[in-house]
């Protein structure tokens, strides 16, 4: 398996990519594999007689390298946390020139940390190069929103990263490639980027919304006085803004559903709902950055959840495609929904959820949000003329 770095908010949901020349040294791992001197071309090769699969994913900017932004994601994938102790991993990092010194630093920090299961490391400007026979794609680099910019702008400038990422993975990707979209507005992106991968399951793309739910069964667990690991069945609907629906009603605190524990409604429909919706934005003011820690955790378990067999009676939440959705919602879009795996990677959607007009009216306005953001992107996911009409500027999570 392969992978690439994890960095603070703007890196992490927004950041330009990175790069590695051709007089790039080999990593130690990859000398014990293939001795001669490598270019900047990933290799996989080697890799392919003890590596199973190679996942892939996007560099973030420069300042968000370091060792505190990427030292658990890389930790709990090339330490076996993830995919097993007997799972060698192929790491292939896909940047741009701007983060050049940035890639060889995270090189740098692979080679001195010793992970056993970390048998390659290849960094490369060129998707078609980086994304060849992957199985896993984290796909994390986006611009950050800026000031001044409109929402319909950022959704532009980032879709059309995405669809060039999603024709590269089309073209030689693994078939059965399970993609993660992190880079913001990531629901959206994950759109663009499955539309121009007709060529894979449209099912494989994900959109990363398991930062919310971890968010929300905190919320939970420190309103009932109890550990997270107490909270399950916790679904975020719909889209990665403010507009996303933590929802309450489906959610257990001890097996017991969260309204038999925690009975002021009030506190669950407003303080409850707006303080998940706008987590990012309040870390941001107290902490003067986006979240790095939690979001590289995150990344973590929403590829956990679905590598590993979901327990008894639990689910999770990812955003996923919704053509064939049991709940009525808009099809053809990426919508967060709860989701059972076997795993392997793969999923199946929920269906014994409950529905109460307060649930199923914030569903709808994120749908609604949803569906006119893809109207905006029109022209990257071949569906003609883009047409921009947003109900209102809702912000990301994490924005200011």
């Amino acid at each position: 398996m392969d992978l690439s770095s994890l960095a603070s908010p703007q890196a992490l949901r927004g950041g330009s990519t990175g790069a590695l020349g051709a007089h790039a040294a080999r990593r130690r791992s990859v000398q014990l594999l293939r001795p001669r001197r490598p270019t900047f071309r990933c290799s996989v090769e080697a890799a392919k007689q003890q590596v199973q699969g190679t996942l892939a994913a996007e560099a973030a900017r420069k300042e968000c390298f370091g060792v505190f932004c990427t030292t658990y994601d890389l930790e709990a994938l090339a330490s076996g946390e993830v995919f097993g102790q007997d799972q060698p991993i192929a790491l292939k990092l896909l940047g741009s020139e701007r983060s050049l010194q940035a890639l060889e630093g995270v090189a740098m920090e692979l080679e001195d940390s010793l992970y056993p299961l970390l048998r390659e490391v290849s960094i490369g400007i060129d998707p078609y190069v980086i994304f060849e026979d992957a199985d896993w794609a984290l796909l994390i680099g986006a611009k950050p929103r800026g000031p001044g910019v409109e929402r319909a702008a950022l959704l532009d400038i980032n879709g059309q990263i995405f669809a060039e990422q999603g024709k590269a993975l089309n073209a030689v990707a693994s078939r059965n490639v399970k993609v993660i979209v992190v880079g913001n507005p990531c629901n959206t992106n994950a759109l663009i980027c499955l539309k121009n991968a007709p060529n894979l399951p449209a099912k494989n793309f994900h959109a990363l919304t398991r930062l919310d739910e971890n968010r929300a069964k905190c919320q939970l667990a420190l309103k009932a006085g109890v550990f997270y690991d107490k909270i399950s069945n916790m679904t975020i609907w719909g889209n990665h803004s403010t507009t996303q629906v933590p929802d309450f009603l489906n959610a257990k605190i001890n097996g017991r559903p969260v309204k038999e524990v925690i009975k002021d409604t009030k506190w669950l429909e407003e303080d409850f709902t707006i303080t998940v919706q706008k987590r990012g934005g309040v870390l941001i003011q107290k902490w003067g950055r986006s979240s790095a820690a939690s979001t590289a955790v995150s990344i973590v378990d929403a590829m956990r959840s679905l590598v590993t067999p979901t327990p008894e009676g639990d689910w999770f939440s990812t955003g996923v495609y919704t053509t064939g959705n049991p709940y009525g919602i808009a099809e053809d879009i990426v919508f967060s929904m709860p989701c059972r795996s076997k795993g392997g990677g793969d999923y199946e959607l929920v269906k014994d959820v409950a529905m109460d007009d307060f649930l199923w009216g914030r569903i709808k306005k994120s749908e609604a949000e949803l569906i006119a953001e893809k109207k905006c992107v029109a022209h990257l996911t071949g569906e003609g003329n883009a047409f921009c009409d947003l109900p209102g500027d809702t912000m990301l999570p994490g924005e200011m």
